[in-house]
């Protein structure tokens, strides 16, 4: 079995963390420490009680998760946190987390990987962050608002919105998965009027309409269980060890 140092180098290097600035307190990487043995691989989508629990459950012993245990602003180790930590120190469990680096990688990003689930061509970035763009700009061969439509209903059963007043034939399609809050004001400059992301804020839906935009907005938690599986999917497989995904069915 691998030693907890090689894992963490594997996904350290995989994703590229020490290269992406994150926001403060997102702290990347190893948050809890485990006996430094990986038997298993957890991913899950967020850090929180029940994805330690049902991890815990399935003999994991390494949980990775795009929102971790920390983020801003920081709060006491009290309470429900006292609890969650505990509990993965109790049961050996370590958690490693990856935010920005797994929602822009080009390969394992969550905004890479439903583009390709879409069939979509990547062809330029948007939304710099700390000196990194963190959304992804795609051709749109078939030009076709309903097939988007229907592709995306598809593959959001339980999450698709949208909200329509944009091109019904566009040509390029921005993605960023979560929140998209930031990506609506730089659509027009980088010549978009289709969006998908997870989740918009209520004056969206106005900007939509007057901006003449295509906001498809399917959820948070469903646009962002891409990349947390492509990373394990890839330690399992380099260190020949078992994998699972927990799926929280969180429909915001």
């Amino acid at each position: 079995m691998p030693d907890l140092n090689s894992v963490l180098s594997f996904c350290d290097s995989r994703t590229r963390i020490n290269e992406i600035q994150d926001f403060e307190n997102a702290h990347n990487g190893l948050q809890i420490e485990n006996n430094g043995i990986v038997t298993k691989i957890a991913a899950a989508v967020d850090a929180g009680q029940i994805p330690f629990e049902d991890a815990i459950k399935s003999n994991a012993d390494f949980l990775i998760c795009h929102h971790g245990i920390f983020w801003s602003p920081l709060a006491p180790i009290a309470g429900h946190n006292y609890k969650k930590i505990k509990t993965a120190l109790d049961h050996n469990l370590a958690v490693y987390s990856a935010h920005l680096p797994l929602d822009c990688h080009p390969e394992i990003g969550n905004n890479a990987l439903l583009a390709k689930a879409l069939k979509l061509k990547p062809v330029d970035s948007f939304i710099e962050y700390k000196g990194t763009k963190i959304g992804l700009i795609c051709e749109a061969p078939q030009g076709n608002r309903t097939a988007l439509s229907d592709q995306l209903k598809a593959l959001f059963p339980e999450t698709y919105g949208a909200t329509l007043f944009g091109d019904p034939n566009p040509k390029r399609i921005a993605i960023l998965t979560g929140s998209g809050q930031s990506a609506v004001s730089e659509l027009i400059e980088n010549n978009v009027d289709t969006l998908i992301t997870g989740e918009l804020k209520q004056h969206h839906f106005n900007l939509a309409q007057e901006l003449k935009l295509n906001l498809y907005h399917c959820g948070h938690y469903a646009t962002e269980v891409f990349g947390v599986k492509a990373l394990a999917q890839e330690v399992a497989d380099h260190f020949k060890i078992e994998w699972t995904f927990l799926d929280q069915a969180c429909l915001i």
